[in-house]
C-alpha cells in the first residue's frame, strides 16, 4: 500500500479541512484575535490531522500488506479469510466478513458439484459392473459354440471388456487411496496376471512373450492396480506391434531400494518429438492416426496417473520403427507417498 495512493483517497478530506481551517482563521481575524492564538489553533489542527492520517495509514498498510503476503505464501488462496487477523478499522472488518462469506459460498458450491460428481461416478461404476454380466454370459455362450464367427465375436468382446475395465479404473483414479491395499506382492504374479488378461489377443495376434530375467521379487503395491497398469502397457504393445515377428520382452532388475520392471516391444515405436507427450490425456500422436488403429490417448495417461497415486515411477523410451520400452519402478519398502 503506497502512501501516495492513500493521500489521493484522502484528498477530499484534506481539502475540506484546509477550507475549514481558513474559515476559522478568517473568523478569528474578524474578532481581532491575536496572531499567536491564530497560529496556535492552526498548528494544533494540522498536527491532529497529520497524526490521524498517519495512524490510519499505518493500520491499513500493516493489514493489507499482511493480506498480500499471506496470499503469496498460501497455496489454497480461498482460505485467506481464515488466517488473517481481525483488523481494527471498519473497512478491514467489512472486507474480512466479505471474504468469509465468499469462501463459505464457494465451499458450498464446490461440495454441491462434488456430490454430483460422486453420484455420477457411483453410477458409472455400477453400470460397468452390470455390463460385465452380459459380457461374461456372452463369452460362456461362445465357449459352448465355437466356430469362426463366434471366435471373431469373442475377440470383440475382449476389447469391450478391456474398455469397460479402463473406464472403471479411470472413474476410481481420483480416489485411489480409498480403494487400495498395499501389501508385499510378488512381481512375477503381477506380470502373469496381466498376461493372462491378454491371452486370447496374444494368441490371435501371434505375439510372443519372452520373460527374460523376470524374478519373483517382492514389491510393495496394490496388486489389482498394478496388474491394470501392466495390462495397459501390454495392450499398447500389441496394438502398435509390427505385422511380423511380434514380440514383447519382459524383465526385471533389483536395486537396493527398488525393483524396475522392463516391458519392451519391437513395434512401430514413437516419433522422437512425441515421447514427452505420451502421458498426456487424449494425446494419440502419429500412431493414433494410423489406418486401422483406434486410440483414445487414455491408456498411458491413466498409467501415469495411477503410478503417481501409488508411489510408483514410470518412464518410457522409444525409437520410431525400433519399438518401445516402458519401465515401472516399484518400491521395496512399505513406505509409500500417496499424492
Amino acid at each position: 500500500m503506497k502512501f501516495r495512493d492513500f493521500i489521493k483517497e484522502k484528498m477530499v478530506l484534506i481539502i475540506g479541512i484546509i477550507l475549514a481551517l481558513v474559515s476559522v482563521e478568517i473568523l478569528l481575524l474578524a474578532y481581532h484575535i491575536g496572531i499567536l492564538v491564530r497560529l496556535y489553533v492552526a498548528i494544533i489542527v494540522i498536527i491532529v490531522v497529520v497524526l490521524a492520517i498517519s495512524i490510519e495509514y499505518k493500520r491499513k498498510k500493516d493489514f493489507y500488506n499482511q493480506v498480500i503476503k499471506r496470499m503469496e505464501d498460501l497455496n489454497e488462496k480461498y482460505l485467506i479469510s481464515e488466517i488473517i487477523k481481525i483488523p481494527n478499522f471498519i473497512e478491514g472488518k467489512i472486507l474480512k466478513g466479505i471474504l468469509q462469506d465468499t469462501g463459505k459460498s464457494m465451499l458450498e458450491n464446490v461440495n454441491y458439484y462434488k456430490n454430483i460428481q460422486e453420484d455420477y461416478k457411483e453410477y458409472i461404476e455400477l453400470w460397468i459392473h452390470e455390463v460385465k454380466i452380459p459380457i461374461a454370459a456372452s463369452k460362456l455362450i461362445i465357449e459352448n459354440n465355437k466356430n469362426e464367427i463366434t471366435k471373431s465375436i469373442d475377440e470383440e468382446l475382449d476389447k469391450v471388456e478391456n474398455y469397460t475395465e479402463q473406464a472403471l479404473f479411470y472413474a476410481r483414479s481420483n480416489a485411489v487411496e480409498k480403494d487400495y491395499i498395499i501389501n508385499k506382492t510378488n512381481l512375477k504374479e503381477i506380470v502373469n496376471g496381466a498376461i493372462l488378461k491378454n491371452k486370447t489377443t496374444l494368441l490371435n495376434e501371434k505375439v510372443s512373450i519372452e520373460l527374460t530375467n523376470l524374478k519373483s521379487e517382492e514389491v510393495y503395491t496394490d496388486s489389482k492396480w498394478a496388474i491394470f497398469i501392466v495390462n495397459q502397457i501390454i495392450q499398447n504393445a500389441i496394438k502398435y506391434s509390427k505385422k511380423e515377428d511380434k514380440r514383447i520382452e519382459i524383465s526385471s532388475k533389483e536395486k537396493s531400494d527398488k525393483v524396475i520392471l522392463y516391458i519392451k516391444d519391437n513395434g512401430i515405436g514413437i516419433r522422437k518429438g512425441e515421447i514427452t507427450r505420451v502421458f498426456e490425456r487424449g494425446f494419440t500422436g502419429e500412431n493414433g492416426r494410423i489406418i486401422g488403429q483406434k486410440s483414445t490417448g487414455i491408456g498411458l495417461y491413466l498409467c501415469k496417473k495411477l503410478c503417481n497415486k501409488l508411489g510408483l515411477g514410470i518412464e518410457l523410451n522409444s525409437e520410431k520403427g525400433e519399438g518401445t520400452e516402458v519401465r515401472i519402478i516399484f518400491p521395496k519398502n512399505s513406505y509409500t507417498n500417496f499424492k
